[in-house]
């Protein structure tokens, strides 16, 4: 069988199913070709949707146990019932997949369930995913690869997604564990380590490196860590792990100090019912066929592409996880859209320096732009302004008072180079200030807008008067 395209979708994840959309929206012939059997990536069916639903949960199931009664309400008989929550997580994710391919439908675009190999430039083969499947041989004139990521692996800890396990094991666990090991204190170790911190394991989050959240701004990594530790959360810090022993009564670790064991010494011990390997991502490019169509990798196994998304062949674009970055969604989303733009002969552009990180631990963290290390780095003169969640009376109506905003100005033209926030619904309030970035603003364009009383971004606001040292609440 052979059809043609204006545009083959290789990836049914964030990137590569609104870059589909969007090329359908602009007249383009187009197909996505998916091997997972359902679309939305890993995020959408392994990733940031589930992990999403179980911190609902689980957080709801916190404040029954241990907040409800200082708001008066008292809960007796408090008992957690896993498979039913497991079983909404199943549900929200089976939902949204349902969604994506009716938007599939919707916009005309093909979906092709199998795995693609790019034979050549313009050609794509599908291999069914069950054998005495028939192969499809696909003709187009753009292929968009949108393959995202998959997990990195550890040496000397093999995951088996039952004792050890990776972030789409951990959230599918059958019963709570006793103990749990994190190995990494990025976003998804203290995102999945929170959700069964809260159920009822006790969690220790191993990191080689000496902070948590590696790379956000220093200020927020330190107090972050400070709150996961009060609420029950234990980092050893600066640790290697060099080997895992699984058993029928858990796994034994051996770790060692992250700059080597001294002369004489012998790995530390230690053991848990369930470790959770999340030490980050790798581009995935399994079977997809790039050096037979000749396509630059660099070595760490980024596909390269130019200003525009093309790789080296023409023809032949990429975005997404799988060209590096900042692995995100909403990153890989932005991509694909202006991908899909520039193919169909329009202009796109994205503002890396405006796009929001987000963890989406209780209280949430959001940072855009530089961080205050970053600044100084560059020798760039910066004002910063800073608000305490404490001082916030919304977040007082609320309990939530972890926390702070802060906001770093550009000292001569008080341009808003950066926004750091850690407290309650972070993710959403920084997108106030991303909007003002997008737009080249200032802090005291935010400090001059008014914000309604009593709400959660008045901070946002207090934050901006304090880099001019006019908070008017603190």
């Amino acid at each position: 069988m052979s059809d043609a395209y204006d545009v083959i979708v290789i990836g049914g994840g964030p990137g590569g199913y609104v870059g589909a959309i969007r090329a359908a929206q602009l007249g383009l012939k187009t197909a996505i070709v998916e091997k997972r059997g359902t679309l939305g990536g890993t995020c959408l069916n392994v990733g940031c949707i589930p992990s999403k639903a179980l911190l609902q949960s689980s957080h709801h199931y916190e404040m029954a146990g241990h907040e409800f009664a200082d708001h008066g309400v008292h809960v007796s008989g408090l008992k957690l019932d896993l498979k039913t929550m497991l079983g909404r997580k199943e549900m929200v994710v089976n939902d949204l997949t349902k969604g994506v391919e009716f938007l599939m439908k919707k916009n005309k675009i093909d979906y092709h369930v199998g795995n693609a190999e790019i034979t050549a430039p313009g050609e794509v083969v599908v291999k069914p995913l069950k054998k005495g499947g028939k192969k499809q041989t696909l003709k187009t004139v753009n292929i968009i690869i949108a393959t995202g990521s998959d997990v990195t692996r550890l040496p000397g800890v093999a995951i088996d997604e039952k004792q050890i396990v990776s972030s789409t094991g951990a959230l599918s666990l059958p019963k709570v564990p006793k103990t749990m090991v994190v190995i990494g204190a990025g976003v998804i170790g203290l995102e999945l380590g929170s959700v069964w911190r809260r159920l009822g394991a006790a969690v220790t989050v191993i990191e080689f490196l000496d902070v948590a959240l590696p790379g956000m701004d220093a200020e927020v990594s330190k107090n972050m860590q400070r709150i996961l530790k009060k609420q029950g959360m234990s980092f050893k810090m600066k640790t290697k792990v060099t080997g895992a022993k699984t058993a029928r009564a858990g796994v034994t670790l051996s770790m060692e100090p992250h700059d080597g064991l001294a002369k004489g010494a012998k790995p530390e011990i230690m053991k848990a019912d369930v470790v959770l390997v999340a030490i980050g991502r790798k581009p995935y490019t399994e079977g997809l066929g790039l050096k037979k169509a000749s396509v630059s990798i660099d070595e760490r196994g980024f596909i390269l592409v130019d200003d525009d998304f093309q790789t080296n062949v023409e023809g032949i674009y990429a975005i997404g996880d799988v060209i590096g970055g900042m692995m995100l969604a909403h990153k890989a989303e932005d991509e694909g859209i202006v991908c899909a733009e520039i193919i169909a002969g329009e202009s796109g552009h994205i503002d890396y320096n405006s796009v929001p990180g987000i963890v989406y631990t209780h209280p949430e963290v959001a940072a855009a732009g530089k961080t205050e290390e970053q600044l100084k780095d560059a020798g760039i003169e910066y004002n910063s302004g800073k608000f305490p969640f404490t001082a916030n009376s919304r977040a007082r109506c609320n309990a939530s008072t972890d926390g702070f905003v802060k906001i770093l100005s550009d000292k001569a033209t008080d341009t808003v180079l950066g926004c750091h926030i850690i407290g309650p619904q972070a993710g959403d309030l920084i997108q106030e200030v991303v909007n003002v970035m997008e737009f080249g603003g200032s802090a005291e364009d935010i400090a001059r807008i008014c914000h309604g009383h009593p709400g959660l971004p008045e901070a946002v606001k207090e934050a901006a008067l304090a880099t001019a040292g006019r908070a008017i609440h603190m």
